[in-house]
């Protein structure tokens, strides 16, 4: 099958020359007009419902003159902005101003900004098998979007999909995203999907794909459920006490092991159809019939093998797949822990009005309460509605975003960014700054979720999430970054105090429960198990997954909010602060690596956690004259420096975890880099100037720039975009450059 889709692809290539060409140049024309179909970019409406985004198409006319569309739904989507050319900027100060006047065009009416938060491109799968198993009407507008889309993102030389969209083609990539359009419409016979399905066949074909590919293709049924390594949900049945029970795992973890468990339990596969039986010879190298799939349970692409299983991980499948399924298992103890499982997901969904943690567990949550309640069932029907919280358009088409959206995250970092500035003093921004502050108020977690305990959740009241309350999951960090943002707003003369005391004192206390016993702290809650659980990390494509770890990011951020809150209210339980930042401050010092960095987890890479690490170092008194952990984090940071001032990190640093460096300077990491810098008080000016000065250098005409690699991570080996950060990030560094040294003129 390799070798006829290569010589297919070579046949697509050259058929103009052949007799039979008309009618082969006809096939391939049609089928590229029917992917290439585009909607009107001008009929699309951006929702924001106290933060819940969605994108809705308008089909009348009537409906378009009612809702017109809006600057922001414009930006978002790439449309022309039509806005007025700015005075070309000569000092750092000017250059934030136009920034901040070009940025705050885009903020919703709740106070929030949006953004894709794209990347990863095992996202649309997911949810596109989901609609389709579950027998879900697809709107013909999303399906041509999503479409669209993918096609942008194929690989330009192999024609492959990766794990995200810098990423090289992989099995899971290529094989999850040419089922996506094939179930979407596009024709195998088009060249481009011929190139796709070639270079799958390169790659060994379906069955080199690591677990989660093979368990979606399994519930497609273009796949045999023998060849998925067990997922027992039995594992929910384990006494808390046991060390490998799933509520110590990392809670991504656990939510995608429930539903996939409860989905393995059954074997749910979906009826055999035509396009299911064509996909059958399409994803592998062989006849369908003449596969063993039980021998292909742990083959796997070396693209796709991050993290290899460990000898321990199969040697426990083993014995699950040949001794506890078929003979120990019983009815009864399956009955159960579907139940059971079923249970927990009932939680998820009630807590989360559906929302779920995240776009992987929220499509599986779907199906099972499809095979569950029933496809008629408010269950199912609660959660169609939610897919559409995951769904993002922008000009290159519809991509399904990380989580539900960054709305707090990117709000609370706004506001830093203006007061660090010196901006929110300006009556100008003020309107701007106390809608962003009544969206912070309005974001936060008043209450803590129902039957905490038994859903095993994180204590929330007072916390802040990521995106908005609703999904409503306690971060370190992101209660930190809000809580600081809140006071550093409220602490100004003429903006209003909404939040009040009590509830700043609320997410202190939620803060303060979260330290682990190294003195760090973590992303969603304290560690709950080893790290020795990585020997069960069944994912293959992802590492440090199996639980929670320390982190230097999230770490910093809650140290430089204790530091702040201590001084805005420094009797509220002072000894337990001055526990918490001692611990927290002895871990990272202790994270640093010796050539003076500290590695990133949730942004690109060690440029990311410098700043982080330096600015709560500078909380606290410790600058480049007077402490030695500091000299080292700047000297290792000017080593980076690039020609042209800049600073440019690879993403692959991230996966190998040493520094590599990207071949061009990038405008976020170059903040970054200063914002570290400046924090510690570095002395040399003219190594920051000329990073200030690339900065501005590349700054559009309307105030904005230009969009760059992609800056954000999660696991070691997928990255994820936060295209605000380009925004946000100059304008604190330009306004902190103009504070401390007088807002010179730089170009």
């Amino acid at each position: 099958m390799a070798r006829l889709d290569q010589e297919k692809l070579k046949s697509v290539k050259s058929h103009a020359k052949t007799n039979g060409g008309a009618r082969n140049r006809a096939t391939e024309k049609d089928a590229t007009a029917a992917v290439d179909a585009k909607t009107d970019l001008n009929r699309w409406r951006l929702l924001d419902e106290a933060g819940r985004q969605t994108w809705h198409y308008l089909e009348s006319e009537d409906e378009i003159k009612e809702w017109p569309q809006s600057i922001a739904d414009r930006h978002h989507l790439g449309l022309p902005l039509d806005l007025p050319t700015l005075p070309h900027p000569t000092t750092p100060l000017a250059s934030a101003r136009n920034a901040v006047d070009y940025f705050s065009n885009f903020q919703l009416p709740p106070g929030n900004w949006a953004c894709e938060y794209g990347g990863p491109m095992f996202l649309l799968p997911g949810l596109v098998i989901t609609w389709y198993v579950t027998e879900t009407p697809i709107p013909q507008y999303i399906a041509i979007e999503i479409k669209r889309y993918l096609f942008a993102r194929q690989h330009p030389k192999d024609g492959g999909w990766g794990l995200h969209i810098e990423g090289e083609s992989s099995v899971f990539g290529t094989a999850m995203n040419y089922v996506t359009m094939r179930i979407l419409g596009a024709s195998e016979e088009d060249p481009r999907m011929i190139k796709a399905r070639s270079t799958l066949h390169q790659l060994g074909g379906a069955v080199n794909g690591p677990h989660w590919s093979k368990f979606w293709l399994s519930v497609l049924g273009v796949m045999e459920w023998s060849a998925v390594n067990p997922v027992p949900p039995e594992l929910w049945l384990l006494p808390d006490w046991v060390p490998i029970a799933p509520w110590r795992w990392w809670v991504h973890m656990r939510q995608v092991f429930l539903p996939v468990s409860h989905i393995y339990s059954r074997r749910f596969s979906y009826p055999l159809n035509s396009l299911t039986r064509q996909l059958r010879e399409e994803l592998y190298i062989q006849s369908y019939d003449s596969i063993n799939f039980a021998l292909h349970r742990n083959t796997i692409s070396p693209r796709d093998n991050y993290h290899p299983k460990t000898f321990v991980l199969n040697g426990l499948n083993w014995v699950i797949s040949n001794i506890w399924n078929p003979y120990l298992r019983s009815d009864a103890i399956a009955k159960r822990a579907e139940e059971w499982t079923y249970n927990l997901i009932q939680h998820e969904d009630e807590n989360t009005d559906y929302a779920n943690l995240g776009p992987v567990s929220a499509v599986m949550n779907l199906l099972v309460c499809y095979l569950h309640d029933g496809p008629d069932s408010y269950s199912v029907r609660r959660h169609r509605e939610r897919m559409h919280d995951f769904l993002w358009m922008k000009s290159e088409g519809m991509l399904m975003n990380g989580t539900n959206g960054v709305q707090i995250w990117d709000a609370s970092f706004l506001i830093q960014a203006t007061v660090e500035a010196g901006l929110a003093e300006d009556p100008k921004w003020r309107p701007m700054l106390t809608k962003t502050l009544e969206f912070l108020d309005n974001q936060q977690i008043r209450e803590n979720c129902k039957e905490q305990d038994v859903c095993y959740r994180q204590r929330t009241k007072g916390a802040w999430a990521f995106s908005t309350k609703t999904q409503g999951y306690t971060l370190s960090d992101c209660t930190s970054e809000a809580l600081k943002s809140v006071i550093l707003l409220q602490d100004i003369p003429g903006y209003p105090e909404l939040v009040s005391k009590e509830r700043i004192q609320d997410a202190i206390d939620t803060l303060l429960t979260m330290q682990n016993a190294s003195g760090g702290f973590a992303s969603y809650e304290p560690i709950r198990g080893s790290e020795y659980l990585e020997w069960l990390n069944a994912a293959e494509v992802f590492g440090n997954i199996m639980v929670e770890y320390d982190y230097p990011e999230c770490t910093t951020s809650v140290v430089t909010a204790l530091s702040l809150f201590s001084k805005h209210d420094p009797e509220y339980r002072k000894a337990d602060i001055s526990k918490t930042m001692k611990g927290a401050l002895q871990y990272i010092r202790k994270a640093q690596y010796s050539d003076g960095s500290w590695y990133g987890s949730w942004g690109i890479c060690f440029t990311y956690a410098g700043m982080f690490a330096l600015e709560s170092l500078s909380s606290v008194g410790e600058t480049y004259a007077n402490s030695p952990s500091v000299a080292k984090a700047c000297e290792f940071l000017v080593s980076k420096q690039k020609e042209d001032g800049g600073w440019g990190e690879s993403y692959k640093s991230c996966e190998l975890g040493v520094y590599v460096q990207h071949e061009k300077s990038q405008v976020v990491q170059t903040c970054w880099a200063l914002l570290g810098l400046m924090e510690a008080d570095f002395p040399r000016r003219d190594v920051l100037e000329r990073g200030i000065r690339l900065i501005m250098s590349r700054q559009k005409s309307e105030g904005g720039w230009e969009q760059e690699a992609i800056e954000g991570v999660f696991n070691k080996s997928c990255m994820i975009s936060y295209p605000n950060y380009k925004y946000i990030f100059p304008i604190k560094t330009l306004g902190m450059f103009a504070k401390k040294y007088g807002n010179p003129e730089i170009l």
